[in-house]
């Protein structure tokens, strides 16, 4: 026996109750949307038998109606005959089909009332079905997230990422060092613009020497 043993449990059900109480909300919304889809074909193959009961009856209903028909023409033909007997006897028969016909009738009446029934079932457990497979969509996307964002904070903080910084900071020192060996062997060439930078630097130093000399002779 499944979750669901009938279809206004699964009507009742409160899908975000139900998968609250679970330890395994993933697994418990596809066995809920399995016992759903299993529920839905019952019912829908109870409304097809439904319907064929009911085309069944109603070609019952149209013989009799017929049968009731050639009873009746069948007496009217006896009467004229002046064979009362007869015509009382297909009376009787026409009685019969007649009895069986509204019995048929009611039955059809309660088959309508049964498919009408099972049309509103079939809605519900629909909508029921939309709710659990949209759970299911935000369950499955809510884990992507978290097994990503895992996997992430587990690379990060992996001893394989701070072997490769470590790897790199190693490298950076080299390259600095070696570029200090060979800034102090004064073999890092200038480049031209640091030779104008050079001028422009000592123009600079130059003014401002005269300037303090001319500050200096004043105040002398």
């Amino acid at each position: 026996m499944g979750i669901f043993s009938r279809t206004r449990d699964i009507v009742a059900a409160n899908m975000a109750e139900l998968l609250d109480r679970a330890d395994d909300p993933a697994k418990m919304v596809r066995i809920i949307i399995a016992e759903m889809e299993d529920t839905l074909v019952e019912v829908r193959a109870s409304a097809a038998r439904t319907i064929a009961d009911q085309k069944e009856m109603r070609r019952h209903i149209a013989k009799l109606a017929e049968l009731e028909a050639s009873w009746t023409e069948k007496a009217e033909l006896a009467l004229s005959k002046d064979r009362e007997d007869l015509a009382k006897a297909a009376l009787v028969e026409r009685r019969k089909a007649a009895d069986m016909g509204a019995q048929l009738r009611e039955e059809v009446t309660g088959l309508d009332e049964a498919l009408r029934s099972s049309e509103e079932d079939i809605a519900k457990l629909q909508n029921k079905l939309r709710e659990a497979r949209a759970k299911q969509n935000a369950i499955a996307t809510r884990l992507e997230s978290a097994n990503t964002k895992a996997r992430l904070r587990e690379m990060w903080n992996g001893p394989k990422t701070h072997e490769a910084f470590s790897r790199f900071e190693v490298l950076e020192r080299r390259a600095d060092e070696a570029e200090g060996r060979a800034e102090a062997m004064g073999l890092t060439p200038r480049s031209l613009e640091d030779e104008f930078n050079e001028l422009r630097s000592n123009d600079k130093i130059d003014a401002e020497l005269e300037a303090l000399k001319k500050r200096l002779n004043k105040e002398g």
